[in-house]
């Protein structure tokens, strides 16, 4: 009966992960920095690679670009409206310069040159509920995030060479209402201006997107709850995302693989109808994503979702864990530590900006493993890596997302690892124990017999071939 279970279980993971490849999925994604005529923005560009990469791993496909001029942006927009037609979900991301003239939002191009709102209305800029309504209209869900709520640049310009008559130039942008079937969120509320983040890094608003959009079994009107909570602790009160939703049903960018999800009739790919209960594969995909977690809003959204929930007593228990710091033996451990290592949360972009080669994550695989943190040594961080990799930062207090970054590393490398005996050391162990008296019932050696230079290299060689062995161990 067991097999039975166990079968049934995986047809149903087996038609949930078949179904959810049959979505189309399309996004656009583009970062705008270099900027000609105005204050550069160094983010947006790393904002937009991050997020593509994240939209990737769950199936979209995506229109990416950085720093595009007025007609790259068209042209990209152009290939977006085409591959968006008729599609499950259709996603419009965007980080950079963005403006709001007379109630209306544009985006800025690189190359955007503005002087007046003459100029913004015949195409230096571009309108974003027209561009949304020409390249998203008909897909069945439509999700928007627009980290560009930043202080106009042309607001000066603008107000100078329009005496003749009145202009409404705000800061921020203007407030938006979605259609049917469409989620648009904000980096901060209307006319209100966000934050870029520190120089070479995510600011807030994309940051704590790509932290909760895509976990397992979390509804995106969940997530974005999370998104705001993250931004607002993280900018201290100083930033809160806002939105407008008109979904019709719950929205999964990575659906839990259930019976009940895969059976459901959905309303739009990516999305079921809302559920009257909850579901226990649901519940259970939500807890893994948040059960090693060190930031209390997110085991809060969990006890928020399920207040009654069968993980509630492990989710107090962690959050009680949280509030009165590490245990006594990982604060020794993590003596000297840089305080940021306990914040900072690690990305596969801030793994990539290590530079590790494939010496370098065997290292970090070997250490990892003389820590008790088992894993194999092969020099590629496969699923098995991150997991270990999550276990190790959940035991030290760091951010849990089975990615590195540079203070993580410099934290791992500091740690002292078992080593195992050097191979000059296995070679005289066993030297000696080539040497050692005989068994009785073997003829007895002449006393002073010594072993022969063939004996000798015999011995020099079997405890080579030992020590090679277990050095080995440690080095792949």
């Amino acid at each position: 009966m067991r097999y039975l279970t166990l079968l049934a279980s995986l047809m149903c993971v087996a038609l949930s992960v078949s179904a959810a490849k049959a979505d189309r999925r399309v996004a656009f994604v583009v970062g705008n920095g270099s900027y000609k005529n105005v204050a550069q923005l160094p983010n947006p560009p790393i904002d937009a690679k991050a997020m593509a990469s994240t939209l990737r791993n769950v199936g979209f496909e995506v229109i990416e670009g950085s720093n595009l001029s007025r007609d790259q942006m068209t042209e990209k927009l152009l290939d977006f409206g085409r591959k968006a037609q008729g599609s499950d979900i259709a996603l419009f991301y965007y980080a950079g310069h963005g403006i709001a003239v007379s109630g209306t939002n544009y985006l800025l191009p690189v190359d955007a040159d503005i002087k007046s709102e003459m100029d913004v209305k015949l195409g230096a800029a571009i309108n974003i509920d027209l561009t949304l309504e020409q390249t998203m209209g008909d897909a069945k869900v439509k999700l928007v995030f627009l980290d560009a709520c930043r202080d106009n640049p042309f607001a000066a310009k603008i107000k100078s060479n329009s005496a003749t008559r009145s202009v409404n130039v705000q800061s921020g942008l203007a407030e938006m209402k979605s259609g049917e079937g469409t989620l648009i969120a904000f980096a901060t509320g209307p006319g209100q201006t966000a934050l870029d983040g520190q120089e070479g890094n995510n600011s807030p608003f994309t940051r704590a997107l790509i932290d909760n959009i895509t976990k397992p079994g979390v509804e995106i009107q969940q997530a974005m709850t999370a998104v705001r909570a993250q931004v607002n602790e993280e900018t201290r009160k100083g930033q809160l995302p806002w939105g407008h939703t008109n979904l019709t049903g719950s929205v999964y960018l990575n659906q839990a693989p259930t019976a009940q999800v895969a059976n459901a009739a959905p309303t739009a790919a990516g999305s079921v109808p809302a559920a009257t209960g909850s579901s226990d594969g649901v519940e259970l995909e939500y807890w893994r994503s948040v059960k090693e977690s060190n930031k209390p809003e997110e085991l809060n959204a969990y006890l928020t979702a399920y207040p009654n929930g069968q993980f509630k007593a492990l989710a107090l228990a962690r959050l009680a864990a949280i509030k009165s710091g590490p245990s006594t033996a990982t604060r020794t451990l993590n003596a000297g530590v840089d305080p940021a290592t306990f914040t900072d949360e690690a990305t596969q972009l801030t793994e990539d900006q290590i530079g590790l080669d494939k010496n370098g994550r065997r290292d970090v695989q070997r250490r990892l493993t003389g820590l008790g943190f088992d894993t194999k040594q092969t020099g590629a961080f496969s699923d098995e890596t991150r997991t270990v990799i999550k276990r190790w930062q959940a035991a030290r207090g760091y951010p849990s997302s089975g990615y590195l970054n540079k203070h993580q590393h410099k934290a791992l490398l500091s740690e002292v690892v078992a080593t195992p005996p050097t191979t000059s050391d296995s070679s005289q162990k066993a030297a000696r124990r080539a040497s050692a008296p005989a068994p009785s019932s073997a003829p007895a050696p002449a006393p002073q017999q010594r072993s022969s230079p063939g004996d000798a290299a015999g011995a020099a060689f079997v405890g080579g071939v030992v020590g090679g062995m277990m050095g080995g161990m440690f080095r792949r």
